[in-house]
């Protein structure tokens, strides 16, 4: 019989691991991918959004053509239960399976803190919605100018995005002729500027210091958000910032599903081994966001590791040499701990930027670099056009 391979999610983490599934076994195997939404967002190109440099329809497209040109099943539909005893999923119906992909991606924390999420003051950039919502807010700021506050909350992990919108903001915000009217401050949960949830890098925090400075951005590190509201941003230390227009960054979660299958922690993110198998059931694998990561610190403001990008990429193709081992009949040995993939990132800054390069993403390190310029933010507009080209073509096997 011909074993059954299922994958949660069409994001980075599934449409990588299901291609790379479809390729490895062919027809000695049948791959479905189960997905609340028939779109691929490219959310690297989320923070463009507000400021007009690119539409919903440039950063995405749909994943059923792409799936089913090599063979693999798409099913729009969200997971309601996964039962690991009996190995089924249910969407609607119901799916058996022999190996199980959890690549269920993220959902905002907008809980963290008061004045969050799409029913307060604050706007993000961390969905497509979100993003389209904060292009709105940000036309009416320029109309009607006021003081903007980036913040990464206590939790956050996608600390580039954080620095990529405040950096874009303030490029626009010069070209505009509004830099008095528009004073920028930028809050982060990190330790010190440049710790990025990894730990930082050399001289990444002078790099970023001297990058702010330069802007006139003030910067306030390690603290906790007590609260936003509709002129302002209130820290934990009950100082107010003024805030015309507030753009934050939660905390993410993993889905509500993962978490009540017992399969996940409370907090919906799967333990796993360096193979990217669930810690206690050989047959199920979790990548991306939904698998569980512990960070080698505690700093006195909480944050998290990012999971997203270049490290999702690897989880998959580890996850998928392993299930194409198993269905042989082999032991699956690839083996990548996600502290050993490489941190391989490209910050933009609205005509300028950083390359973000180490040999590993988290300490200890032998090699790490930040490599400032305007080369950055031209290698992140091809990085942009190749990706999407090379995931709308299935060609998951290109680096």
């Amino acid at each position: 019989m011909t074993p059954k391979v299922l994958v949660l999610g069409s994001s980075f983490a599934g449409l990588t691991a299901a291609l790379a599934i479809q390729r490895e076994l062919e027809s000695a195997a049948q791959v479905t991918v189960i997905s609340p939404s028939a779109q691929f967002v490219f959310n690297p190109s989320l923070i463009w959004l507000p400021f007009g440099k690119r539409t919903a329809s440039d950063v995405t497209f749909a994943v059923a053509p792409v799936l089913e040109r090599y063979g693999v099943e798409f099913v729009e539909a969200a997971a309601t239960r996964i039962d690991t005893e009996r190995q089924r999923v249910e969407a609607g119906a119901t799916y058996d399976y022999d190996y199980l992909v959890v690549a269920t991606g993220y959902r905002n924390d907008f809980d963290v803190v008061p004045g969050l999420g799409p029913n307060g003051p604050a706007h993000t950039i961390t969905t497509l919605r979100d993003a389209v919502a904060t292009a709105g807010a940000w036309t009416h700021l320029l109309n009607d100018p006021g003081p903007l506050v980036v913040v990464a909350t206590q939790g956050a992990s996608c600390f580039g995005a954080a620095y990529e919108f405040l950096f874009n903001a303030s490029y626009h915000i010069r070209r505009a002729r509004l830099r008095r009217q528009i004073p920028l401050t930028f809050v982060t949960s990190e330790p010190f500027l440049g710790h990025f949830g990894i730990g930082g890098l050399p001289h990444g925090e002078a790099l970023l210091g001297m990058f702010l400075k330069k802007e006139r951005i003030r910067a306030i590190v390690d603290t906790s958000i007590a609260a936003v509201k509709d002129d302002g941003v209130v820290l934990a230390n009950g100082e107010t910032l003024p805030a015309r227009l507030t753009m934050a960054i939660p905390p993410f979660l993993g889905q509500e599903v993962v978490a009540r299958s017992g399969l996940g922690d409370a907090r919906g993110y799967v333990p796993v081994r360096p193979t990217y198998q669930s810690r206690d059931l050989d047959n199920v694998y979790a990548i991306g966001i939904a698998a569980a990561v512990s960070a080698p610190w505690h700093t006195p403001t909480p944050i998290g590791v990012p999971k997203t990008g270049f490290p999702t990429e690897a989880m998959a193709h580890v996850a998928a040499t392993n299930i194409a081992a198993q269905v042989r009949g082999h032991e699956p040995t690839a083996e990548k701990a996600f502290g050993d993939i490489p941190a391989v990132c490209v910050m933009d800054a609205g005509n300028n930027g950083v390359v973000i390069l180490a040999d590993k993403m988290l300490p200890p390190r032998q090699h790490g670099v930040l490599v400032p310029g305007p080369q950055a933010h031209l290698m992140k507009l091809g990085f942009e056009k190749y990706f999407l080209w090379k995931m709308q073509n299935g060609y998951v096997g290109l680096p």
